[in-house]
């Protein structure tokens, strides 16, 4: 026998699934163009190419915003990141290339809009970029220039070294080793049409790829909408427990499959009355935090290295979380 409540909670749940799928479909595969665009013209060589002229302080600034605006997913952006190291940019400078990247992107901004308004994608995307800046320049501070491994990368046809060596290479072996479609190489000799082509063409594919992920976290947050009681998820994350968005911080790595698919459960637990800090915290610890994030960091960092990356991602998620729950609370 079916308990009471049940079949109205599972109608609940669908319906809110349809809501959620067709708000963030058109999102998805529109910021999907916009990233294959921006891959088209702006590829890993030529980040590389703009940051290895910059110094500590402004360079940090510049870090930051390329993280944010270049549609590198992990394993692109580790391979960016030993070239600006093996090219001398300094730690700092790298380390906010490094937090802006998987932080804050083009997906993340229009599925933020879509679900949670103008307001707070604007202070989210704010608020994270200052953090990244802020922090490369503290990390920038310390020699930390010993942690980092003597590696060779092979990616997007190139191979890349953190001891300043770059040659030739007919691979793309840690792009395919990561599984990750959307990194490979891009043309510098196609026209605007060809290049507006093969970004239509990526949307699509990529949206492809990343809809079991999507379709997943919005199947997680339709159910905690219609099946799991508010009440239950105030006690464990609500304004009435002082550690919610620390927990929350370290919460979301363990569970991340995409950050696509984490924002639609994000967006539920809003609903059920989380507060947005908190969420954020959750959001941020498991884009930053993720255990194939780690991973492919591993190949770069020593141990305590890959420590203070992870210390550091907790903290932002934390502070930004608290600053949207205290100082934003009224605002948004």
């Amino acid at each position: 026998m079916i308990p009471p409540g049940t079949e109205a909670a599972l109608l609940d749940s669908w319906d809110y699934f349809l809501h959620l799928a067709m708000v963030l479909t058109p999102l998805f595969i529109g910021a999907s163009f916009l990233v294959g665009l921006a891959q088209e013209y702006l590829p890993p060589e030529r980040v590389e190419e703009m940051l290895r002229a910059r110094d500590h302080g402004s360079g940090n600034v510049l870090a930051a915003g390329l993280g944010a605006v270049t549609p590198f997913c992990s394993c692109s952006t580790v391979p960016v990141l030993a070239g600006l190291l093996g090219a001398g940019a300094p730690t700092g400078m790298a380390f906010s290339f490094l937090l802006a990247s998987p932080i804050v992107n083009w997906i993340a901004v229009f599925l933020l809009f879509g679900l949670f308004g103008t307001g707070v994608t604007v202070a989210y995307v704010t608020t994270a970029l200052f953090a990244a800046i802020v922090a490369g320049l503290v990390i920038g501070t310390f020699e930390l220039d010993g942690y980092i491994k003597d590696v060779r990368i092979t990616a997007g046809g190139r191979e890349i070294a953190t001891d300043g060596g770059a040659t030739p290479s007919d691979a793309s072996k840690a792009a395919d080793a990561a599984g990750c479609s959307e990194c490979g190489t891009t043309a510098t000799n196609r026209t605007h049409k060809e290049r507006v082509a093969a970004a239509g063409e990526g949307a699509l594919s990529f949206f492809r790829d990343t809809l079991p992920y999507i379709a997943v976290g919005i199947a997680i947050g339709a159910l905690i909408h219609g099946a799991v009681p508010a009440e239950f998820l105030q006690r464990i994350a609500g304004p009435g427990n002082p550690l919610a968005t620390p927990i929350a911080a370290l919460a979301g790595a363990p569970i991340y499959v995409s950050l696509s698919g984490m924002l639609p459960i994000a967006h539920s637990l809003t609903e059920a009355g989380i507060p947005i800090g908190t969420v954020i915290a959750f959001v941020i610890g498991g884009a930053g935090i993720s255990i194939p994030n780690l991973i492919l960091l591993n190949k770069l960092f020593e141990r305590r290295l890959l420590a203070i990356y992870a210390t550091t991602v907790v903290t932002i998620g934390i502070t930004v979380g608290v600053l949207f729950n205290t100082v934003f609370a009224g605002l948004l």
